[in-house]
């Protein structure tokens, strides 16, 4: 998950072509042909995190040599007004960056691992709906989604597609100074890092068009709780599958570890792909330190049908 950084003047915005995975060298082939030989015959489920997607060109929190990251929480979000209008500001800047990205080599491997029937179902810690894109259809987005937001006052649902015209109309020329400003680095999950106090503190905030309360991205915050109905399907989706992958996270929140945990718990072969240690390691049958893209591409390749 090496470290991708967007930034100063906010290059990219346009066109932000997936990196092409690179063929896996002879010491991760030998694992890869283990893992293979593993899941064969096998319908496993496969939950992915930040890493895979860094080749789409968005940054993960924890991968090595990753900048150290302090996202807000969402007891800091919902405890004061300058909290949400630095938020906010952020988000519009990130979302601007995100909404261009497409999916890589790795979420088609996905795909296709489904419409196979190799997948019992796939779980993914990613906000970006890039798998929906790719075409992954039985997909739990266990951390919500970023292309959408909520009132915490009266629960309607809005597109960030409209939150952006929203913004934009209360917030004239704001992305162009900051694009501007030179002091601008995309972060993940539509977040950014801006060092421009004085932008961020212009910043117009929208309130819910329907009741004037207080909107939110419609994903979960760290310190905020997973729904309890994508955990009971992440749950059932383990529980169908004879083993689990887990491709591109560190596990360091208990969101995805818990289904390590479960897996191997029941006695089911757990696959971890990740560069870098991460917290399921003492779980894992096989670890495999690669790259997420073009090992899930050879997995998919080479997977005998079920």
């Amino acid at each position: 998950m090496a470290e991708q950084r967007h930034g100063v003047g906010l290059t990219g915005f346009a066109s932000m072509p997936p990196v092409p995975p690179a063929l896996p060298s002879s010491d991760e082939l030998e694992v890869l042909v283990r893992i293979r030989d593993l899941l064969a015959g096998r319908r496993f489920a496969l939950l992915t995190g930040a890493g895979l997607s860094t080749d789409s060109g968005i940054p993960d929190y924890r991968g090595p040599g990753s900048p150290p990251r302090t996202p807000m929480t969402y007891q800091e979000f919902v405890k004061a007004a300058a909290n949400r209008q630095r938020y906010w500001a952020r988000n519009h800047i990130g979302w601007s960056h995100l909404r261009h990205a497409d999916p890589n080599q790795g979420h088609r491997a996905a795909a296709e691992l489904e419409r196979r029937g190799h997948l019992t179902g796939l779980i993914t810690q990613n906000v970006d709906r890039l798998h929906q894109d790719a075409g992954s259809v039985n997909v739990v987005d266990l951390h919500g989604r970023y292309d959408q937001i909520v009132c915490l006052d009266c629960r309607r649902t809005y597109s960030r597609r409209l939150l952006a015209g929203m913004l934009e109309e209360l917030n004239p020329g704001f992305i162009d100074r900051a694009k501007e400003s030179g002091l601008v680095e995309i972060a993940p999950d539509a977040d950014s890092t801006v060092e421009d106090q004085a932008l961020i503190s212009s910043f117009v905030v929208a309130v819910c068009p329907a009741c004037g309360g207080t909107l939110k991205p419609d994903f979960v915050y760290f310190g905020e709780n997973v729904p309890k109905d994508r955990v009971e399907t992440s749950y059932r989706m383990v529980d169908d599958a004879a083993a689990l992958v887990v491709a591109g996270s560190s596990l360091t929140v208990m969101s995805g570890l818990r289904f390590v945990r479960h897996a191997a718990k029941d006695g089911k072969p757990v696959v971890i792909i990740n560069r870098g240690a991460t917290r399921g390691d003492d779980k894992a049958t096989v670890k495999l330190e690669a790259g997420v893209s073009e090992s899930l591409t050879w997995l998919a390749a080479e997977l005998p049908p079920v």
